[in-house]
């Protein structure tokens, strides 16, 4: 959905002219009745507006910027989200398209295909350099479109400078990915349930250890990039980390800067007349200067090598993509001096007469707002109150409570700059930053101290929180017919028997172009170092098999190997290591390696890996109670030994 309209501006001369090649060159407009033929005398028209919703989190944000994006809503059933397109023929019968048909791109977007040309099927060879080792012969969806939208001068560039018509291709093309991946996690639900309950996926609430809830209930799996278990996996991968090394020392967020001179480059020599044209190019350009950033940071550039880092790319509805980045700076204090924060930290204006350069980059990025009496309609004030806390309070210099909070050195003095509407603001309203990064990567980079206990826990629900979300009325003329927090249609109120996980993550689900590109590309969103290994646990004889419904069960439970799993083959790792049986469960990973085609446990030879037992609910019994001892036996060889305490063996592990 695009904030706002063009209508006005429709030049009717060129639409004749479009209308003409198109009645000339597509093959599909000789076929199929056209819509302005059947729908010539229908004058009904619709609206979708988004309305606040502040009671259900920050996801439920409305746009702050004017940006072309899509509401996947509706009830899933055993057709996950279909978003098929019905034509007529000229004999006046009817046909649904659905969307992965090669040629539903080119009956949604006539214009970027003026020739009918047919797009993805599931039967394109996949091609690799020789020698090049490939574990599919065919290429995936998302594969053929990130292929597409490419920038090829020799070629044809109706695609890439489509303006926002490029803009909603590209959320339609995301959805059909996503909507593909939605339904192999509908079609393979078994596989998933088994998994859960043998412990394979954390547990994510107290239904995830009964076996009937399971049966009934649709999952999404960890893989599934943004699902409710991708989150909860990566809040508890970053746990791991903070068992290891403490809490964090840094927080800091980049947002991208439209005006950076290589996408202004490439918008010169590629076309595109603003670079919120070039969503493909603001997604590359965001990606380098991002991976170049996390270099220097590795490199103690501005400050210490880190020893562990971890970030996650977020969109916000604001236009533009940002990281929040976490850093465990090498050889930090756990309670740093005034003077080393202010080392690495300003939260003042540069002095204009000593150093111009750094003055107008912190005017230009690290400026909020104007809010408050200067703009009282500004996004982040909430009842005539600014929810960033701004203007902040002078402080002669910078201090550090007892919990760890920082209050930044904030100076009475002259230095003022003027920004929007006349406003002159003080050092009350600089976001806090590093003059170096400003320097060298010219973007909003707010970097925060943050080592204190109380404050780790909510970075990290803050950095794993889920999708965009948007509650929409559809409104016809001037009055609203259907409001529907859910987007599935009738009352707010919805009766749900059985938890779907699939269903809860697309209704209302707010995907701009933006996220779609980013996506499409396959670039990361969250990224952590050093890894962290998952460590499965499971009770003797209960460890997951997957079985096709094709597969002889004997022959399966015949297989070589079928009963080792990585649990079963710590243990037995503990009987031939004397160095293995000083170490828990979770301290593996650190020095050896799991070959899960071998099915063994060997040393590590190099990197690093911190280790993490899979998470279980206390109602899942013994299951929680093996989890709890795992966490304190180092070495044991056998179930038996770990139900043995002083020499006492046990009938289970409570």
């Amino acid at each position: 959905m695009g904030q706002t309209s063009a209508e006005g501006n429709i030049d009717e001369p060129i639409i004749a002219l479009l209308i003409e090649m198109i009645d000339e060159n597509n093959c599909l407009a000789k076929i199929f009745r056209r819509a302005r033929d059947h729908y010539e005398n229908v004058g009904s028209e619709f609206s979708i507006r988004l309305v606040p919703d502040k009671g259900k989190g920050k996801e439920y944000d409305l746009p702050s910027t004017s940006e072309v994006a899509g509401l996947i809503v509706g009830d899933i059933t055993s057709t996950i989200g279909e978003r098929d397109i019905v034509v007529q023929f000229r004999s006046d019968t009817l046909q649904h398209i659905r969307d992965d048909h090669p040629l539903y791109m080119s009956l949604q977007y006539p214009l970027l295909f003026p020739y009918g040309e047919y797009g993805f099927h599931p039967e394109i060879p996949l091609h690799l350099e020789t020698g090049t080792s490939k574990t599919r012969k065919f290429v995936t969806i998302r594969q053929y479109y990130a292929s597409l939208i490419q920038t090829r001068p020799t070629q044809g560039m109706t695609l890439i400078k489509g303006g926002r018509l490029l803009h909603q291709f590209i959320v339609d093309v995301y959805t059909a990915i996503e909507e593909d991946r939605l339904r192999w996690a509908r079609n393979n639900q078994e596989i998933l349930r088994a998994e859960l309950y043998s412990n394979v996926l954390d547990a994510v609430s107290k239904s995830d250890t009964d076996a009937k809830i399971i049966g009934q209930r649709f999952i999404l799996p960890p893989s599934f990039t943004g699902g409710p278990r991708y989150l909860v996996e990566k809040y508890h991968d970053a746990m791991a980390i903070c068992r290891e090394f403490g809490n964090p020392d840094l927080f800091i967020t980049m947002t991208a800067n439209p005006n950076w001179s290589e996408i202004k480059e490439n918008l010169q020599k590629y076309g595109g007349d603003s670079p919120n044209d070039r969503p493909d190019i603001e997604c590359r350009v965001f990606k380098l200067k991002l991976d170049q950033l996390l270099k220097d940071f590795k490199a103690g550039t501005f400050f210490k090598p880190y020893k562990a880092a971890l970030h996650r790319i977020e969109f916000q509805k604001r236009g533009l993509r940002h990281a929040h980045i976490l850093l465990w700076l090498g050889n930090s204090t756990r309670t740093p001096s005034a003077e080393e924060v202010d080392e690495i930290i300003s939260a003042e204006l540069p002095n204009k007469e000593e150093d111009p350069t750094a003055y107008d980059l912190v005017t230009k990025h690290m400026i909020h707002g104007p809010c408050g009496l200067f703009n009282p309609k500004s996004p982040c004030m909430e009842n005539n109150v600014c929810t960033k806390k701004y203007p902040r309070p002078n402080n002669d210099n910078t201090s550090i409570d007892k919990s760890g909070y920082v209050l930044y050195r904030r100076r009475r003095n002259d230095d003022t700059c003027t920004v929007m509407a006349g406003a002159v603001l003080d050092n009350t309203f600089v976001v806090p930053h590093n003059i170096k990064l400003l320097k060298k990567y010219e973007a909003h980079i707010n970097v925060e101290w943050c080592n204190r206990t109380s404050a780790v826990k909510y970075l990290f629900k803050y950095k794993t929180k889920g999708v965009d979300r948007a509650t929409a009325v559809i409104e016809k003329g001037n009055t609203s017919t259907t409001s529907d927090a859910t987007g599935s249609g009738g009352s707010k109120e919805k009766v749900v028997s059985q938890r779907n996980e699939i269903q809860d993550y697309i209704e209302a689900r707010y995907l701009s172009a933006c996220e779609s590109m980013w996506r499409t590309f396959a670039f990361h969103i969250h990224k952590r170092k050093p890894s962290v290994e998952k460590l499965i646990i499971h009770l003797e004889g209960e460890h997951n098999i997957t079985v096709k419904s094709t597969d002889n069960l004997g022959r399966v439970i015949r297989k070589p190997g079928i009963e080792k799993t990585m649990f079963t083959e710590w243990m037995v790792l503990c009987r031939r290591s004397a160095f293995a049986r000083t170490l828990t469960y979770v301290q593996i990973p650190q020095y050896f390696v799991w070959n899960n085609s071998a099915k063994v446990w060997t040393e590590r030879k190099k990197g690093k890996s911190i280790g993490r037992v899979v998470a279980v609910h206390p109602s899942a019994g013994d299951r929680y109670y093996l989890r709890v001892l795992i966490n304190k036996i180092k070495g044991p060889k056998s179930y038996d030994e770990l139900k043995t305490y002083n020499n006492v063996k046990y009938s289970d592990f409570k």
